[in-house]
């Protein structure tokens, strides 16, 4: 009998707890996955959506856009160098336009094999917000893109602002992705269900520990994100006896890179890299998803 009040759904997956599953591992028998999603992002000069460091001025909002410019320039080089100190996996979230703006940028990630993940062409733009026609397209250019940039072609996608429509996660199935970073629902991967009948797959993204909501919505320090990124860790640790989970962490270059910021985020890596490595797999969301899927976590050009 069908509810009175039945809400609407979504239809992508159903109703799961986590403490009710079957047990599995992750690679080595390692029990908490983590990885790293370095944001590179490019933003439109005078118009469209981007962060602020300060309120929103009328355009062009020169103080603004050349916040964001400044983690193109200096934020992820230090970002990066950070990471070759702790010999970290790192998955790279592309926007297509960087190709145009600044190809050096995307390429130092490929020399270092990072993993390329589509995240849209700008993220001045809200995916949401278009045509099914004007979507497919976009998806299909990003894949096509970064397929020739990186030699691969990207597995996984995150929307630009996590903006979706109702058909996205189809489109991305048809257009040739395999997971989406997109929803945050849940500490493990999830099959999600598209019109095709092929599987989508959900690999855990955070919204917590994510240096925009942290930093730009809450106002935080550098150093209580730090904190956050130890203490998420800590716990999980303490929590994946139970059930292999993943944690990630979200970084933009112009926020986290800056220098009284990254002070903070090199103590809390640095936690993270020395403690329990016989129970962290430090990786990627694409080799999450070849682990739960079976799956190539790319597609290699012939």
């Amino acid at each position: 009998m069908k509810a009175p009040y039945e809400l609407r759904s979504h239809g992508r997956f159903d109703y799961s707890a986590i403490t009710q599953r079957p047990d599995y591992t992750w690679p080595q028998g390692r029990r908490l996955a983590v990885y790293v999603a370095l944001n590179l992002e490019q933003f439109s000069f005078g118009d469209g959506l981007g962060a602020s460091l300060a309120p929103p001025q009328p355009q062009p909002d020169v103080l603004n856009h050349a916040w964001r410019e400044w983690g193109n320039r200096v934020g992820a080089w230090r970002l990066l160098e950070l990471f070759d100190e702790l010999r970290l996996p790192v998955a790279a979230l592309v926007n297509t336009a960087l190709l145009d703006h600044c190809p050096t940028l995307v390429q130092a990630c490929v020399e270092r094999g990072y993993e390329i993940v589509g995240h849209g062409h700008t993220n001045a733009q809200r995916q949401g917000e278009m045509d099914e026609d004007e979507e497919a397209r976009l998806l299909r250019y990003c894949r096509e893109r970064l397929a020739a940039a990186a030699g691969i072609a990207p597995a996984g996608w995150l929307s630009p602002w996590i903006s979706e429509s109702a058909r996205t996660p189809d489109l991305l199935v048809e257009a040739g992705y395999r997971y989406t970073l997109n929803w945050c629902h849940d500490d493990q991967p999830v099959a999600m269900h598209t019109r095709g009948g092929q599987p989508l797959w959900s690999i855990p993204y955070p919204q917590e520990l994510n240096d925009i909501p942290a930093m730009m919505a809450r106002l935080m320090t550098g150093c209580d994100f730090a904190d956050m990124i130890v203490d998420q860790f800590d716990e999980m640790l303490r929590q994946c006896e139970r059930q292999p989970l993943v944690m990630g962490i979200a970084l933009h270059p112009y926020i986290v890179g800056q220098p009284h910021r990254l002070l903070h985020l090199r103590r809390a890596l640095r936690h993270v890299a020395a403690h329990a490595p016989e129970r962290t797999w430090w990786t990627t969301p694409g080799q999450v998803f070849a682990a739960v899927s079976g799956a190539s976590s790319g597609t290699r050009l012939a």
